[in-house]
């Protein structure tokens, strides 16, 4: 008897980048979504800070509802948006909705670090994640943004979509948790993300 798609018994390769960034964007994307279709996973995240991103996964995810995770206001600048408008009607035009919250991993422990010049534990927890590369430290803290902000069940497997600076070049289903449950976050496939030297 043939084995389901999406089983958990399936070996699913990774898909492995020779550089990190933007050039791996659609890819990073297409092997997501043929992912996220075999195990039937409805809640599909994006990190986005332009919005260019945040479109494009909404274009390749049509008919699965996108949650694009963007910057915070003031994470550049002070009262400054980064999300581009024109990517945000296009997000939403495709049916995909746009969540910008405060980092999971940054926040008040930023703040401490630029005052008083020392890391606190959210920061620790980021830099540890990075030893995966950026955009899984990304798709995790996502993660846990869209399940505090309620936009997410927790427990439930997730797609989250992350990168390295400018676009998408991480990809993992992961069963998220709130933050402050963090440690119940689990990492079930890695799907793509760049082979680090």
């Amino acid at each position: 008897m043939a084995k389901r798609a999406g089983t958990r018994d399936q070996i699913v390769p990774a898909v492995y980048f020779g550089e990190t960034g933007a050039r791996n964007t659609r890819r990073t994307l297409e092997v997501a979504a043929r992912r996220a279709a075999e195990l039937e996973i409805r809640a599909i995240l994006v990190a986005t800070t332009s919005g260019k991103t945040g479109a494009l996964a909404a274009e390749i995810f049509r008919g699965r509802p996108v949650i694009a995770v963007s910057h915070s206001a003031g994470f550049d600048r002070p009262d400054h948006q980064e999300l581009e408008p024109r990517y945000r009607k296009r997000i939403e035009a495709l049916g995909g909705r746009i969540l910008t919250c405060q980092h999971a991993f940054g926040g008040v422990g930023r703040a401490v670090r630029k005052k008083l010049g020392t890391y606190e534990l959210e920061e620790i927890i980021a830099y540890t994640l990075r030893v995966f590369g950026q955009g899984a430290k990304v798709a995790v803290e996502i993660a846990l943004m869209a399940a505090d902000a309620g936009w997410i069940a927790v427990g439930a497997p997730c797609l989250s979509v992350g990168g390295s600076n400018e676009g998408a070049d991480t990809a993992l289903v992961l069963r998220p948790a709130n933050a402050q449950t963090f440690f119940d976050l689990r990492v079930m496939e890695i799907l793509a993300k760049p082979r680090l030297a």
